[in-house]
């Protein structure tokens, strides 16, 4: 059997699923981003219940698909009446019946098979779907995580600047004691070191919160029995840059993403659904056959009246219906219409979403080539102020402004490298390409 690629990755997130209901499935205290896209295919409540979806949906497969089977059923009945009024012979107060029957449909003017297919369409839709939501859902975990490892870089940036400021502090107050300096550059400096410390402070808790966001896009608890062991991201947030073409993103998309399928998969259900209405044009044939008993006088031992096999064919049509199938037929032309007239619109609304990605991509490639160059100016910038200063050349107030023009660059090169790994991973999304990890 051809399985699409995106139920392929259904079967595997299942099978990884049931692997994790066997063991343990709680959250490693250290955790890679492929940890993190593993746990998410499990536990992540979007795709959790995207699943159950299918599932319910192959519920009315099998409902549907009844109507073109034997239908067997078993019917029986008693009663206690008044000798006087009882309706066999001889009279008797007591009756009973029991029937097997099985019926089948010969002929239901194509809406069996047409309702088969349009349910059977109408799952492969979901399928999509969830295929929609898992790139959706695993793009929130690559973001979140990203966004933890900027963070946590924050936090370092922000350490390194207070221990600059703090070394620049005991230099300072050297310098005050062999005279060089006045008790002024002390005072600036203690408040360098003053300022320098809400960031910080500031820096660790959006990594905290940072956290308890990758918590959530995973679908992990986060409650007391997390806080004894807090997570931690491994990672960093270095890249190798990727190349792509925008004409090709716009093939790929139109190809792979999963709204477009899913769309196109309900177009085709609509139209098995005017079929279905058009059904009811045409009578309804069926065969069926079983045995009867029948019996009287249970409490005597019983006596049996009839019993016997019996068979034959019915039929019903509905000659005129007062337009009712002609108003069923027209809905379901309007609805195979509107899901045509969708598919346009989530074209031109792709178009535009891979446009936007390609853009913001474009955009991280130079914001990240202008920030390491800032970086390394800023670097030699504070490396020759303290020289100065040191020899006397330079004020305290250069170093400080060196120091935090540094400060400055180290962070938009993590908001740089940050912005293009995001960049990426939209565009990816964008094009409808699955998770480079997934499967890995």
């Amino acid at each position: 059997m051809n399985l699409p690629p995106f139920r392929h990755l259904c079967l595997l997130a299942g099978f990884a699923a049931a692997a994790h209901a066997g063991g343990s499935s709680g959250l490693p205290a250290k955790l890679d981003l492929k940890d993190a896209i593993t746990y998410a295919l499990d536990h992540n409540y979007a795709i959790l219940q995207a699943r159950e979806q299918i599932r319910e949906q192959e519920g009315v497969i099998l409902q549907v698909k009844a109507a073109a089977i034997p239908n067997v059923t078993a019917l029986g009945s008693y009663q206690k009446n008044a000798t006087a009024i009882s309706q066999t012979v001889p009279p008797s107060d007591r009756e009973w019946t029991a029937e097997l029957k099985a019926t089948q449909t010969l002929f239901a003017g194509g809406g069996v098979k047409s309702s088969v297919e349009n349910a059977e369409l109408t799952r492969d839709a979901a399928l999509f779907d969830l295929q929609a939501t898992v790139n959706a859902a695993l793009l929130d975990v690559r973001t979140k995580f990203y966004n933890v490892l900027l963070a946590r870089d924050k936090v370092r940036v922000q350490e390194e600047n207070v221990e600059l400021s703090r070394r620049q502090l005991q230099d300072t107050g050297n310098q005050f004691q062999a005279g060089s300096v006045s008790n002024f550059e002390v005072l600036r400096a203690r408040v360098a070191l003053a300022n320098a410390q809400p960031d910080l402070i500031t820096a660790r808790n959006d990594y905290r919160i940072a956290i308890e966001q990758l918590r959530q896009s995973l679908g992990a608890p986060s409650g007391p029995e997390a806080a004894g062991s807090p997570l931690e991201a491994e990672g960093s947030l270095d890249f190798a840059r990727e190349e792509f073409v925008l004409d090709s993103s716009l093939t790929t998309a139109h190809e792979h993403r999963p709204e477009l399928l899913r769309i196109s998969k309900q177009e085709e259900a609509a139209e098995e659904g005017i079929r279905v209405a058009q059904s009811t044009y045409y009578p309804n044939v069926s065969a069926f056959g079983g045995y009867e008993y029948g019996g009287v006088g249970l409490a005597s031992g019983g006596n049996f009246s009839a019993n016997g096999w019996l068979f034959g064919v019915q039929s019903s049509w509905a000659i005129f219906d007062g337009r009712a199938t002609a108003g069923r037929v027209r809905q379901a032309r309007s609805l195979a219409q509107q899901a045509h007239l969708q598919l346009a619109q989530e074209e031109l609304a792709i178009d535009v979403d891979v446009r936007q990605a390609y853009s913001s991509w474009q955009e991280a490639g130079e914001l990240v080539a202008a920030s390491q160059q800032t970086v390394g100016q800023a670097a030699e910038a504070l490396r020759l102020a303290n020289t100065r200063f040191a020899a006397g050349t330079a004020t305290q107030l250069d170093v400080l402004n060196s120091q935090v023009s540094l400060t400055q660059a180290r962070t938009n090169e993590l908001q740089a490298n940050y912005t293009y790994l995001v960049a990426v991973a939209t565009l990816r999304d964008a094009m409808g390409t699955a998770d480079a990890l997934v499967g890995n």
